[in-house]
């Protein structure tokens, strides 16, 4: 195994494509195409914009844009010149912006200057002192009073002093964990880490220079930065749709014919749904990886069945060590469809009881991870590092799961998300596996409400399918039908227009039930 991304930075990657492939096409999307030679020399004008902006090695520069060509640059001079690549999500505002950018201590924050129906660089403006140690905004696309224009920061005259030597032990990129139950927490990872992970998952997920990968997922989330980086492991081309859109996601994988397509259950269902996704929509795909949550079984194989030369994978992964287990192409049908494949090479796991003891295989217990991509701490908190590791090493990774006799990974819900009835606990997540098939449900999840006699219980909260709506009867007779056990079964039923989502499309089950609370 070629193990070189643990001793190069992303921006050396980009220089190993340039000198093997200069005229290879390394972007495409609907708004630009870049050849390697032309984003080696973006990058390093844009590192030399940076450093006369005063960006020294160490340095933080935050990073809100949708999956565009700027994102990818910005990653690569952040790298050429040292710095910290820290990634936003592009829902996020005012409040999440404040909190995120003074824990970190920023230097300089890139966003839009126009997004939908307001203009997140006026919003970190008008925030002013609130963030004293941001020294400069830049706006991408619409220019801002009070902001640098992008497209003169990034057309600074290539400076060799702009790019540093190269540091793999030191952090590249700063990610925030998604907050499902908790406020998000950062992560800093270096380029060995996290580069060699990467650089692994590339070589046996098969990508070459031949390949055109394509995330659905936001590239300000691990997922999506995952895609970034093994297509530029491989020297892939990678095929950019800026945000997902479900009136046009078909045409846009009609258009640029990915070969390799990251994206969620979320986005796939309704399409498998409704039969506009097609082997035509897909005539080049030859692998779809399944992430960000809980995968159906019947959609796996909806989605394999589209692929007559081409394979589903599942993947698990978590911002504080990327990918920690996976399928490869060549896996059986059965394991592709229901589980996340085996361990991440250089990545170890285990499934332990409550008391911390090894289970046997097939036994459902947390599951731990250690070593090659998994991080060490998080940023200035000193008490969620401790609380996050076992006493002999093992990082907590609140799931639980299952690990197979030969190997196979399957993620059967979170510690955290525990529901106790009375005394009798148990994890939703087996119950939405199965009200995700009710017809009229797109999206839901299952939450804990307070309840005088029973301490807690469960409350189900619905995004319908459009046109559709559902009952708490016809809820419970679909639980019975599937032989489900009474006491798990949701006593209330809440519909909403949108449940809250991450960038990666899980319920984030801390803002429905504050909403229920309300």
């Amino acid at each position: 195994m070629n193990d070189s991304g643990s001793k190069q930075t992303i921006y050396q990657w980009l220089q190993t494509q340039e000198g093997s492939q200069p005229n290879g096409v390394a972007i495409t999307s609907a708004a630009v195409t870049m050849t390697f030679a032309q984003l080696g020399e973006a990058t390093r004008s844009l590192a030399a914009g940076l450093a006369e902006l005063g960006v020294e090695p160490g340095d933080i520069v935050a990073v809100q844009l949708p999956n565009v060509a700027e994102y990818l640059i910005m990653l690569l001079a952040t790298s050429a010149r040292g710095a910290v690549l820290q990634t936003l999500h592009m829902p996020y505002r005012q409040s999440e912006l404040e909190a995120l950018l003074v824990h970190s201590g920023a230097k300089v924050a890139v966003v839009l200057g126009s997004f939908k129906d307001r203009s997140p660089a006026q919003e970190l403006i008008d925030l002013g002192d609130k963030i004293p140690q941001l020294d400069t905004i830049v706006s991408v696309g619409t220019p801002t009073d009070g902001a640098l224009d992008y497209a003169a920061v990034s057309t600074a005259s290539p400076s060799p002093t702009a790019v540093v030597q190269a540091n793999v032990d030191a952090p590249y990129i700063l990610l925030y964990t998604s907050g499902t139950t908790a406020q998000p927490k950062g992560v800093a990872h270096s380029s060995r880490h996290f580069l060699e992970n990467a650089k692994r998952a590339s070589s046996e997920l098969g990508l070459t220079k031949d390949d055109r990968v394509t995330s659905l997922a936001p590239f300000s989330h691990l997922y999506g930065m995952f895609t970034l980086q093994i297509a530029m492991a491989a020297g892939s081309c990678t095929t950019m749709i800026p945000a997902f859109n479900p009136q046009t996601i078909v045409d846009d994988l009609t258009e640029l014919a990915p070969t390799a397509l990251f994206t969620a259950p979320a986005h796939l269902a309704p399409l498998i749904a409704s039969n506009q996704l097609t082997e035509s929509s897909l005539r080049a795909t030859r692998l779809v990886c399944l992430s960000g949550s809980a995968v159906p079984p019947a959609l796996a194989q909806s989605v394999d069945d589209l692929l007559p030369d081409g394979s589903v994978i599942g993947l698990w992964g978590m911002t504080e060590l990327q990918v920690g287990a996976y399928g490869r192409p060549d896996d059986p049908l059965d394991t592709r469809i229901t589980s996340t494949g085996r361990a991440a090479t250089g990545i170890r796991l285990r499934v332990v009881d409550a008391e911390g003891n090894d289970l046997p295989s097939g036994v459902k217990g947390e599951l731990q991870a250690r070593d090659s991509s998994v991080f060490t701490s998080y940023l200035n908190d000193q008490q969620a590092s401790k609380a996050a590791f076992t006493d002999d090493g093992w990082f907590r990774t609140g799931d639980l799961a299952t690990i197979d006799a030969d190997g196979y990974l399957r993620i059967t819900g979170r510690t955290k998300e525990i529901i106790n009835r009375g005394g009798i606990k148990y994890n939703p997540a087996e119950v939405e596996a199965i009200l995700v098939n009710h017809p009229a449900i797109a999206v839901c999840a299952i939450v804990p409400v307070p309840d005088p006699t029973l301490g807690e219980r469960a409350c189900l909260c619905v995004q319908a399918t459009p046109g559709d709506t559902v009952t708490l009867e016809e809820v419970c007779q679909l639980l019975d039908d599937n032989k489900m056990a009474k006491y798990k079964w949701p006593e209330r039923l809440e519909l909403f227009d949108e449940l809250p989502m991450t960038p990666t499309r899980k319920v984030q089950r801390s803002k429905v039930a504050a909403l229920l609370s309300k």
